[in-house]
């Protein structure tokens, strides 16, 4: 057997407040990633995912944080604190569960409300409070030249979105990291308004990569991982089939965000039998797909919820299953 460290890549679905479990999970693995046996080759994400996946990775590769720590300070700040905010976010989350329902409601373009207007601001602001963009995209750019000149591996990060003129998927990488990437992987249209960069026009990444996957195998400045851990927000299952309109539109949520994941996983798995065939170049490596699974059957207008005790209790959750995957990797 090789003695050779372990290249891990971590894949966050996007889930909007769900996510909370994402950051929870990575607060368990992230350390044992660390110790000796293992090499973390890439974090990539996809909305509430994405912001994760950047935490993560500024965390790990800038020397003045810790990834646990910016987890958990950003989510501790992401909560509905104060009695407006959490009106508001009760608000949200009713109005949310009633349309579900089929009750009818005025329909606004969320770019042209100030609901959706001041949310983005806020979060960009959230973001700029917790991660100098400047700084991550320095440090990506040294970090490359240094893995160029040493063969010392680097963790990439790899952010989705997509175009919403062309269709076309965009991946946007740690050098090229801004509030605006992670605001276009976020902007579910439902919500917020396109982010433009660069002259195009973004919309969320759940419609594209979900989360990025087999990017970690096809960007030749990557080190192909041996593992992929997917840290997967919808239930791959469901217990019954769906009946009500509630029930319905939960499933159709979790179907459409996990439609994608499943088509980068396939890609992998399609590598993969390459791979063993001795089709490709030895760079290519075959890579082991695993799962730290949040499978509970929630409501879809629960990913709006920003109740600290809602996601505090998906913290614990995301450790404990993360706790629960490593165990079972030891036995």
């Amino acid at each position: 057997m090789s003695d050779d460290p372990t290249k891990v890549a971590i894949a966050c679905q996007g889930g909007g407040s769900h996510t909370a479990f994402t950051a929870g999970a990575l607060q368990r693995l992230l350390p044992e990633i660390c110790k000796a046996g293992y090499d973390i080759v890439g974090f990539s994400g996809t909305s509430g995912g994405a912001v994760c996946a950047l935490l993560g990775w500024y965390g790990t590769v800038s020397p003045d944080h810790a990834p646990s720590a910016l987890l958990g300070e950003f989510w501790n700040d992401l909560k509905a604190h104060q009695p407006a905010e959490r009106y508001l976010n009760d608000l949200a989350v009713g109005t949310a569960e009633l349309r579900t329902m089929g009750v009818p409601f005025p329909q606004f373009s969320p770019g042209q409300t100030p609901a959706g207007i001041i949310g983005q601001r806020q979060f960009r602001r959230l973001l700029e409070d917790h991660v100098d963009f400047e700084h991550a995209r320095e440090l990506s750019t040294v970090l490359r030249e240094r893995e160029r000149r040493e063969g010392l591996i680097h963790p990439a990060l790899l952010i989705s979105a997509i175009d919403v003129l062309n269709g076309e998927f965009r991946v946007f990488r740690g050098r090229e990291m801004c509030a605006e990437a992670i605001l276009a992987s976020a902007a579910e249209p439902g919500l917020f308004g396109a982010i433009e960069i660069d002259g195009r026009q973004y919309w969320d990444g759940l419609f594209s990569k979900n989360p990025p996957v087999r990017d970690f195998s096809t960007t030749d400045d990557i080190p192909d991982p041996d593992e992929v851990w997917v840290i997967q927000i919808n239930p791959s299952e469901r217990s019954k089939v769906p009946r009500s309109l509630h029930d319905i539109e939960d499933r159709r949520n979790e179907l459409s965000g996990n439609t994608s994941l499943e088509q980068e996983v396939a890609f992998i798995k399609q590598v993969n039998e390459w791979v063993d065939a001795g089709y490709l170049p030895d760079r290519y490596t075959h890579t082991d797909i695993e799962r730290v699974q949040f499978d509970e059957e929630l409501r879809w207008s629960t990913k709006l919820d920003r109740s600290p005790a809602f996601i505090e209790a998906l913290f614990r959750t995301g450790r404990e299953r993360a706790d629960r995957f490593l165990t079972e990797r030891r036995e």
